[in-house]
């Protein structure tokens, strides 16, 4: 198996550019919101540390009564933005609280609790503070938490990764859908004037087979071959409208998909023998199954599905199975061959446009099954199961 078409140097390019970029605003980001919460950090520890030895400072002061102390209160405490809880040496009782608010309906009891409750998750997240007096006896403990800033600060990172990765989402789906537009308009414009080049030399061909038809009656051992010569203009003529329906909505109608599919393998079963193989082509199906498709797309699909099934077997022998199934309001068309299989690494880049592992190939065939069968019908071709050396299953889903 050969992989000759891999996937676009230049989607890929983009992809890791986005990647990148996302991880070079993410580190600056991240590294410059950690240095400026340790520093506010340490900050709120050394207001706290100064909180508590000014309490120290007073409860060990030996100057005469009446000294102003409106410096302490008004300079540190006031100066204190984040919650403190001020207990005994116990930790059994609390003294005051500063930045905390509580409901003051809610009673003493529950007062105290939640204060209590509140000082132990502060302890997790810093150390208490002792004010000792003459650095032996534990007088209280001052417990805090984080300023309102420093947890803003903590979200900070997360809200402009969050705004980075939308600007980063919207750039990658508009790139997307800018690459999705521009390859629908190849496909309708390769479509289209495929058509149009077609029509000319159909024209001029149909009319050669009205002269040869005449000059049969002449030779008669001509006519089986005039008469295949038509078959194929007349097939070519079927191709050619069918890519003139690319790029406009498809009239749908309900069908008999049973009779649909015989009609497209008919065709094979007659040129399998020239081509060398002895495959058998079936529908595994007496039922009759009807869904609404376009009949000249719809056996567009299954023809590429049966040369696609044909080119996996190398040694020119096996089958190929559509089995029919309904659940509910689906309709499951399974086209099971026993052909080379596809590699596991190939399987979610097979419809891709432009992929093939075969040495000749545009990788279209079954890019275009799957917009024909996703877009025109408002279905689902997938691979449904694929052994390398045993075969592959692919699975049509319409709605009925």
């Amino acid at each position: 198996m050969k992989n000759l078409n891999t996937r676009s140097p230049q989607s890929s390019r983009i992809k890791f550019a986005l990647l990148v970029a996302a991880v070079c605003i993410a580190i600056p980001i991240l590294l410059y919101t950690h240095n400026l919460v340790t520093e506010l950090q340490k900050k709120q520890r050394d207001t706290a540390a100064l909180y508590a030895r000014s309490l120290e400072y007073l409860a060990n002061s030996t100057t005469t009564p009446g000294t102003d102390y409106t410096f302490i209160f008004d300079e540190i405490i006031g100066a204190i933005d984040f919650p403190v809880i001020l207990t005994n040496g116990t930790n059994t009782e609390i003294n005051t609280t500063k930045n905390i608010w509580l409901d003051s309906t809610f009673s003493e009891e529950k007062r105290t609790t939640i204060l209590f409750e509140m000082m132990k998750t502060m302890d997790q997240e810093n150390k208490p503070i002792s004010v000792t007096y003459q650095d032996s006896l534990v007088l209280s403990k001052v417990h805090y938490g984080e300023s309102p800033l420093i947890g803003r600060l903590r979200w900070l990172p997360v809200i402009e990764l969050s705004i980075a990765a939308l600007f980063i989402l919207v750039g990658y789906i508009g790139f997307s859908y800018i690459k999705r537009n521009e390859q629908s308009n190849i496909w309708v414009g390769m479509a289209r004037e495929t058509a149009h080049q077609l029509g000319t030399p159909l024209t001029s061909m149909m009319g050669w087979i009205e002269l040869l038809k005449h000059q049969s009656e002449t030779y008669p051992t001509l006519l089986e071959t005039v008469s295949e010569f038509e078959n194929d203009a007349r097939r070519l003529t079927k191709v050619a409208e069918r890519f003139s329906k690319i790029g406009s909505k498809p009239d749908l109608k309900e069908e008999n998909l049973a009779e649909l599919i015989n009609r497209s393998i008919a065709y094979f079963q007659k040129r399998i023998p020239q081509m060398g193989k002895k495959v058998d082509i079936s529908v595994n199906s007496d039922a009759v199954y009807l869904a609404k498709v376009n009949s000249e797309l719809f056996e567009w699909v299954i023809e590429n599905l049966v040369k696609n099934a044909l080119d996996a077997m190398e040694d020119g022998k096996g089958s190929i199975v559509f089995s029919l199934s309904t659940e509910g309001k689906k309709t499951f068309i399974d086209v099971k061959d026993t052909g080379k299989g596809i590699d596991s690494s190939y399987q979610k880049d097979i419809f891709r446009p432009g992929f093939s592992t075969k040495k000749r190939g545009w990788g279209l065939g079954l890019s275009l099954c799957k917009r024909i069968i996703e877009t025109y019908h408002n279905g689902k071709l997938s691979v449904l199961k694929s052994t390398v050396g045993e075969g592959t299953t692919f699975r049509i889903v319409l709605k009925s």
